[in-house]
């Protein structure tokens, strides 16, 4: 795998360039804290990513600009010693509630994970392995209960399709009952702290 290296855009500012052996395609991660990650095939020659960027870079702006207003509408930062106490406030409150949500939600699809994890994942909600193991974020426990089954979900759903595909997208649609835009819409109001 290539290094990864940071460039200046003329218009997206600084831009981290990650050549992944996993990607399949370009594509472009806007953080909370408004840091670019460009990630694209390692046999893709980064130019032809560049490429990609700058037909993106107004969108790369527009998500910015919709991290620093989520950004300016949060609470200010905890003390340290308070903000280790919510912290392990909320582990506690995931290890209780995630774990039955999922058994439940398995039990009501007939969709199984292989293994279950809860961490402190700042940058995804959960992500599923190829081989079927759900890793949960304990910041789900700030999201109303519609929310945490939603991405519960999303992730059982990738245990059938390990991608976004229509096939994907149709299944959740289905098991959301049909309201699958309209929570991903609403997902997206919610920063992890």
């Amino acid at each position: 795998m290539r290094e990864q290296t940071v460039v200046q855009h003329p218009v997206a500012g600084e831009v981290t360039l990650s050549p992944s052996l996993r990607a399949r395609r370009v594509s472009i991660n806007v953080r909370p804290s408004g840091e670019v990650r460009l990630v694209y095939p390692c046999r893709m020659p980064a130019r032809r990513a560049l490429a990609f960027l700058d037909e993106k870079s107004e969108w790369v702006l527009a998500a910015r600009e919709r991290m620093a207003r989520k950004r300016a509408a949060l609470p200010p930062p905890l003390p340290p010693g308070e903000q280790q106490a919510r912290l392990e406030e909320l582990r506690r409150a995931a290890k209780e509630d995630l774990p039955p949500r999922i058994a439940r939600l398995s039990a009501a699809t007939g969709l199984r994970c292989a293994k279950l994890s809860i961490r402190a994942s700042r940058t995804k909600w959960g992500s599923c392995s190829g081989a079927n193991h759900i890793s949960l974020s304990l910041y789900l426990m700030i999201l109303p209960e519609s929310l945490r089954d939603f991405v519960i979900l999303h992730e059982l759903c990738h245990t059938v399709h390990h991608d976004h595909s229509p096939r994907f997208h149709a299944l959740l649609d289905r098991l959301t009952g049909g309201r699958e835009k309209e929570l991903s819409r609403e997902l997206r109001r919610y920063t992890i702290l």
